[in-house]
């Protein structure tokens, strides 16, 4: 098979990396990683998900496994060629539900955690979302649009397919299906779903049960548009009339609902009302679940709290510090934050909990490691770790990471990752590549991960540095400095790039002559910034990145990610958008610049790439550009993630280090 005969291809890296063996793009491509940790309510079990390609199917697919918390003992539970995702554990530990599209449209199934095959339990016409059993075990509530309506279906009898933009919304609603004693294996003999919300007043984003079942809070916006987050709000369904109560009117957007305990009270994300929330903190808050006033119980806390679940000694929630992620536990009445995680530099995302909230799971790492599955007490913290990931990279030599920081033009503290060669030697002076995350609410960390998009590894035992800025408005450092970019977006990133571009410089480690840039989403519009705006960089590739704001925003499936930055539309204040899009100065162009962007991409639309690339084109600057057939913002498949690494590897080999396109993937020039 293709994947084997790769797998035998070691690349013997020149340069200051002779001799160290690195992982080829396609090695790369082709690692393992795990997500998703799920404990039994018990304890005895750790669900998780592995992800792993499947170069025939051209495909990243995630299959779920078992690990024994008591032996270690670990093993695969689910197979085939089409994923399986999101393993809930019955509240008796006996059995897990979890979603696959195996067979079409992605349905429930359930399994036992011993093996044995999974039955299907939902045959629904446009599949199903998120899942959760009922508190007694007796049914599984779930989010869907359900099937399409008589008028949609006369509609395109007659008149054949068409969109009415904002106002053809498929709703999401909540759904449940009881569990039989004995789940037939004919799909036509499947319990039917019944629905409990209906009509087009709302669509559904998430949802909890009550304790004692009886009730289900979730949130809802007023369609499932994405520029209508805004108007999420809570709600909470009674099971036995269907009723349906507004809990929350106002201060949106709300969502995420966790109930109490003792079911009293429920815990919810918000913005508490905050009109430019895209880059406020997302707080924590409290409301009785009969209705009445909320409160807010982290606005001291100064980061996005994530929340997770509310347990008997607390609500548990998960937050960014600068290069780092945390595990906290808030007491709701006193306000009072501990920190479980630890030490400092560590990353915990994600968690979940016995049923007592002991015990819990999640996936975690130290810096320069891989991140892998754990459970740990939640009152004294040491994680005991399931699976070893990081085994796959026995026998590379891969690049050291490390956190550094610097002063940009105005002051501001930026922090970033330097990522060193194995063999690094601080007597000699590299190239330079900076890779810049997106968001711009991203943020890079020293944890270890295999390489998408970009072939750092590759990169670095070439005989690079590469700097990984978490620029203004990058997550993990206070609502403060996120709202630094506001109005200057571009601008303002920029200056954080270069200044720590020539902090590096200043240190003596770097060649001021071969410095390039590389990044998608924000991070290509930064690099679109920087090819247009600097003269400083040898070569920038632009992945996905904003050239001209107007263009981006008549376009975008997003219209309020520039309105909230920029604080008005381009008809308001035309100025702005001028000044910070990358289009404006491109008059003194001259780097050489790589544009990649999947053809489908809604979110930054493709009219940004080739209004950079003519632009570029016209004035003699040195361009290429690559549209991904079928793909929207993400470039998700591994053959076509192979072809963005392979021709971002030839660009910076051809004009940092002055050779010619060698992969097969360079094309015709």
């Amino acid at each position: 098979m293709q994947q084997n005969r790769f797998a035998l291809a070691f690349l013997l890296c020149a340069g200051a990396g002779a001799g160290a063996t690195v992982p080829t793009i396609d090695e790369s491509l082709g690692m393992k990683s795990v997500s998703g940790a799920q404990i039994s309510p018990d304890g005895r079990y750790v669900a998780y998900s592995v992800t792993q390609t499947n170069w025939d199917e051209d495909d990243f697919v995630s299959q779920i496994w078992i690990a024994v918390t008591a032996t270690g003992e670990r093993y695969q539970l689910t197979s085939g060629k089409k994923a399986s995702t999101g393993p809930q554990w019955s509240p008796d530990s006996r059995r897990l539900a979890f979603t696959s599209d195996r067979d079409g449209k992605r349905q429930i199934y359930v399994i036992s955690p011993a093996g044995g095959e999974a039955a299907q339990l939902t045959a629904e016409d446009n599949g199903v979302g998120a899942i959760a059993w009922s508190p007694d075990g007796a049914s599984i509530a779930f989010i869907s649009a359900g099937p399409e309506s008589k008028a949609r279906k006369d509609r395109k009898e007659k008149y054949g397919d068409f969109e009415i933009v904002g106002g053809d919304y498929a709703m999401n609603h909540l759904w449940l299906v009881k569990i039989p004693a004995e789940i037939s294996s004919d799909a036509k003999k499947l319990p039917k779903a019944e629905p409990l919300t209906k009509g087009d007043q709302f669509s559904v984003g998430g949802f909890s049960w009550s304790p004692d079942g009886k009730r289900i809070a979730f949130s809802a916006g007023r369609d499932p548009d994405l520029g209508s987050q805004d108007t999420e709000q809570l709600y909470v369904l009674d099971l036995a009339d269907l009723h349906v109560r507004k809990l929350l009117d106002g201060h949106g957007p709300s969502s995420n609902p966790k109930w109490s305990p003792d079911g009293r009270q429920i815990a919810y994300a918000t913005y508490d009302g905050q009109p430019f929330f895209f880059y406020a903190n997302r707080y924590i808050a409290v409301i009785p679940a009969e209705g009445g006033a909320p409160r807010v119980i982290t606005s001291d806390f100064d980061e996005d709290a994530n929340l997770l679940d509310w347990g008997p000694d607390g609500i548990y929630f998960t937050a960014l510090q600068k290069t780092n992620a945390h595990l906290y536990r808030i007491d709701p009445a006193t306000r009072a934050v501990h920190r479980i995680s630890a030490p400092d530099s560590f990353h915990a995302t994600g968690a979940s909990f016995t049923k007592d909230h002991r015990s819990m799971a999640a996936t975690g790492a130290a810096p320069n490691r891989f991140a892998e599955i754990f459970t740990s007490s939640t009152s004294d913290f040491a994680p005991h770790y399931l699976t070893d990931i990081g085994a796959q990279y026995k026998g590379f030599q891969l690049a050291h990471r490390e956190v550094i920081e610097w002063k940009s033009s105005d002051g501001a503290a930026v922090e970033g990752i330097l990522i060193k060669p194995a063999d690094y030697d601080p007597l000699r002076k590299y190239p330079l590549l900076v890779v810049i995350h997106g968001g711009p609410t991203g943020v890079d960390t020293p944890v270890l991960t295999a390489d998408r998009y970009y072939p750092v590894e590759r990169f670095a035992a070439k005989g690079a540095l590469i700097l990984k800025p978490n620029y203004r408005g990058s997550a993990g450092y206070g609502a403060k400095f996120r709202a630094l970019n506001v109005r200057n977006l571009g601008i303002g990133d920029y200056e954080d790039v270069i200044s720590g571009v020539d902090s590096l410089i200043a240190k003596g480690i770097v060649d001021k002559d071969r410095v390039a840039s590389m990044g998608w989403s924000e991070g290509g519009y930064i690099s679109a910034f920087i090819t247009c705006y600097s003269d400083r960089f040898k070569a920038v590739s632009v992945g996905a990145g904003i050239s001209d704001w107007v263009t981006y925003y008549v376009n975008t499936d997003i219209h309020p990610f520039t309105r909230q930055y920029l604080k008005a539309t381009p008809w308001e204040d035309p100025d702005i958008y001028r000044k910070t899009s990358p289009i404006t100065y491109v008059n003194r162009a001259k780097t050489p610049t790589l544009i990649q962007q999947g053809d489908q991409d809604k979110r930054v639309p493709p009219p940004d790439s080739y209004e950079l690339y003519q632009a570029l084109k016209d004035r003699g600057v040195p361009v290429k550009l690559i549209f991904y057939k079928g793909f929207g913002h993400p470039i998700n498949k591994p053959k076509q993630q192979r072809a963005v690494m392979e021709h971002n590897y030839d660009w910076f080999s051809k004009y940092i280090w002055g050779e010619e396109a060698g992969g097969q993937a360079a094309g015709q020039q």
